[in-house]
């Protein structure tokens, strides 16, 4: 029997299954604002599980700051900390502001809108020569080759560049795991991929085109524009979160319906239901399992008294399971309404800015299944990425059967 002393959910080694649901479940009923053992933080750090709490700390950056020691789960010294605040998931308002007003430009529902028959065209083309193969690991087959495609297409990157990109942002995505190259692997991606970035701005400040990277170089109205390095984190960041997260979760829906064929069968019957289905893909994927901040005052959680300093993690994947929210949350349900997830942050400054772009290729990607595709078999097992940040699996054989 799981007890509150044998908890810990920042042991990456407890999420190669998948995440510990158990033990979140457990959490959030007796402890849903946990001091957890933490290897390079002596006193631990607090870990939040409930949804009205991820929520609170997501929309109340005066309290809880991602600039103060960064958004990501590990520790680093103060000139890499100095490095990471060039990227806007590292600032707090109104550093945070300017920069996501300025990169704004290039990611409304408009834009995404205008890029939704290029996004069903690939989709097509990617599914019939899946449907060729018969047989396949559906990761770079399927779910890592749309995303590609789309940051491509978005960012201007050469086709022929593509899967550069692609290795840099699995190096960078798998920072937290040594089977994949741990941090030196990260650092070396993060110097290709900034130098990468800052060629491609330099080249749009010269020959301006009618594309994204054009619009979010450029100055605005008031003269305010991004400088290099800004848009070079910039460009890591939209290119890593948008390959990643969207990766996994066309990989762990694929899973999902495997394990739930009636709602398999719910979308063939009705592929309408692809845009509610995306939704649901990522509340039950939560691709993005945590965030870090940290309280710059003294303040009261959950009950418990949060110290000025104290590293907080807030857990998405335990709050999008919150039975307090969710109905029948370890269920998957396809048409589920309403559902509030918090896979893109719980709301507030650091609401993800690619939103829209990621719904919408899940949904078309999962429409284009739903119609061409009678069966998907998962053949095979289906290792994950080790890491308590991402929920990434990293090969999923799998069998398909034509409509």
């Amino acid at each position: 029997m799981t007890t509150l002393d044998s908890i810990d959910v920042f042991d990456q080694e407890r999420y190669l299954d998948g995440p510990p649901y158990g033990d979140f479940a457990l959490l959030r009923a007796q402890a849903p604002v946990y001091r957890n053992a933490d290897p390079e933080v002596p006193q631990g750090h607090w870990a939040i599980t409930r949804h009205a709490d991820v929520v609170a700390i997501a929309r109340q950056p005066e309290l809880f700051s991602s600039e103060r020691k960064g958004s990501q789960p590990q520790e680093f010294d103060e000139v890499a900390i100095e490095v990471q605040r060039r990227m806007m998931i590292h600032q707090d308002p109104p550093r945070h502001t300017r920069v996501r007003g300025l990169v704004n430009r290039g990611f409304t529902p408009r834009a995404v809108q205008q890029l939704r028959p290029r996004i069903a065209a690939e989709c097509e083309q990617i599914v019939e020569k899946a449907l060729a193969l018969g047989e396949f690991d559906l990761v770079p087959t399927v779910a890592a080759e749309l995303p590609l495609i789309v940051i491509a297409e978005l960012m201007g990157i050469p086709r022929s560049d593509r899967h550069k990109i692609f290795e840099w942002s699995r190096a960078i995505a798998g920072q937290t795991d040594h089977e994949n190259g741990g941090a030196e692997a990260t650092r070396q991606a993060v110097v290709n991929m900034s130098g990468y970035g800052s060629e491609l701005g330099e080249a749009r400040r010269r020959c301006p085109m009618d594309d994204t990277v054009t619009r979010m170089v450029k100055a605005d109205d008031k003269g305010n524009q991004l400088t290099d390095e800004e848009f070079q984190a910039f460009f890591i960041l939209m290119t890593v979160a948008g390959n990643e997260t969207t990766r996994y979760s066309i990989a762990g829906g694929v899973e999902a319906f495997a394990q739930f064929p009636d709602q398999w069968a719910r979308l063939r019957a009705d592929p309408g239901l692809a845009r509610s289905a995306a939704e649901e893909i990522l509340r039950w994927v939560s691709p993005t399992k945590v965030f870090r901040r940290t309280a710059t005052a003294d303040t009261e959680l959950g009950g418990q008294l949060i110290r000025e300093g104290d590293k907080v993690m807030a857990h998405l994947v335990s709050a999008n399971r919150d039975e307090t929210v969710f109905t029948d949350p370890d269920r998957f349900d396809i048409g589920r309404d309403p559902n509030p997830h918090v896979s893109f942050g719980g709301g507030g400054p650091h609401f993800c800015i690619g939103k829209h772009l990621a719904v919408t290729e899940i949904e078309i990607m999962f429409q284009t299944l739903a119609e061409k595709l009678g069966s998907i078999e998962i053949t095979g097992p289906a290792p994950r990425l080790r890491s308590y940040q991402f929920t990434g699996i990293t090969e999923l054989p799998v069998r398909v059967v034509p409509a």
